[in-house]
């Protein structure tokens, strides 16, 4: 009989996904919650919650195993993880991915970067950190990154079997998709073998920040300024789109560039920077400076329509945004 590690009040093992829309987050969370089910005999739910974007908008999947004794009567959304996998490393900005963490939960991230800078850069104070780079082990592989994720999540999950996942796996692909079986398998297997851990301990006379549901709002009938001020208007100027990149991202070479705005006529957020400039015989005629990537979400449409080559298609590299974007000029906004 598959004994549970750890248990909440209600005798539940909680995991939360956190991703955006097109990484396959919601598909495995159902993938996992199949195989504890189906695989280890545990009762067990999953459902997730997601934008009205298909692709690129924050999504969660919530997943609940308990003793095949226990009944489920919980469909709420998962506060307190005991597992959290966060499918795209960049969702912290924006979104708090690691909230209601207990000092011994498992947060998986897919990422590049060392356990130690996760930690500084989710600003956890104890747990255990596991890496895996899902990215590039999906472009290798030619799969998704839902695969080598749970790859990791199993490996985290000792009471999970993967060789049920293997076969949960080839039931919902071999009729429809019988040439990704492989591959997905062999991502699934890369994920398993490939994730690394740290524990990192709770340090001495600390505690881990008091609970507060996702849903507390933060202006009530004693926060909210005088007069009913709207202090954050959710201006478009003002978002921050390098979050629905996943994993690909644009490079522009200025000197193969002719300047023929294919890239901006099928650019869906409006990322290209123009000036106007004399040319050769002294015309006014507009030219492409460079793209801001704070609103590049990585569709790599531009690249699809360039005629010259002048955009290219990278693996986004940790500061190349920073380093390369050429911000729009905005005559009513500023851009913090």
């Amino acid at each position: 009989m598959v004994t549970l590690p750890k248990k909440n009040e209600l005798g539940f093992f909680e995991i939360r996904l956190e991703s955006i829309g097109g990484l396959g987050a919601n598909l495995a969370g159902k993938m996992l919650a199949e195989a504890g089910v189906v695989g280890a005999g545990l009762n067990g739910v999953s459902f997730s919650s997601y934008g009205s974007e298909k692709k690129g908008s924050a999504v969660k999947a919530h997943i609940r195993f308990c003793d095949i004794d226990t009944n489920i009567r919980d469909t709420s959304p998962v506060e307190r993880p005991h597992v959290v996998g966060i499918f795209h490393e960049s969702l912290s900005k924006t979104v708090n991915v690691v909230s209601g963490i207990y000092e011994d939960s498992l947060v998986l991230v897919n990422s590049t970067k060392a356990p130690e800078e996760l930690k500084e850069k989710l600003k956890m104070m104890g747990g255990t950190i596991a890496v895996i780079d899902a990215i590039g082990i999906s472009i290798e592989e030619k799969n998704r990154v839902n695969m080598a994720m749970l790859g990791a999540l199993f490996r985290l999950c000792p009471f999970l079997n993967p060789d049920t996942m293997k076969n949960v796996i080839r039931k919902s692909l071999e009729k429809k998709y019988p040439q990704a079986v492989q591959p997905a398998l062999n991502t699934f297997e890369r994920g398993y073998n490939e994730v690394q851990f740290q524990t990192f301990a709770l340090p001495e006379g600390q505690q881990m920040p008091s609970f507060v549901r996702q849903d507390t709002p933060v202006l009530g009938f004693e926060t909210q300024p005088m007069g009913g001020v709207i202090t954050n208007p959710g201006n478009s100027i003002l978002k921050d789109l390098s979050i629905s990149r996943a994993g690909m991202m644009p490079h522009f070479e200025d000197d193969k560039c002719i300047h023929c705005a294919a890239c901006d006529t099928v650019c869906p957020d409006f990322c290209f920077v123009w000036d106007e400039q004399a040319d050769k015989k002294g015309r006014p005629q507009m030219f492409l400076q460079g793209i801001d990537y704070q609103y590049c979400k990585g569709c790599l449409k531009c690249v699809q329509a360039c005629p010259t080559e002048a955009l290219s298609s990278a693996r986004e590299a940790e500061g190349y945004a920073e380093q390369h974007r050429v911000p729009h000029r905005f005559d009513l906004a500023v851009n913090g």
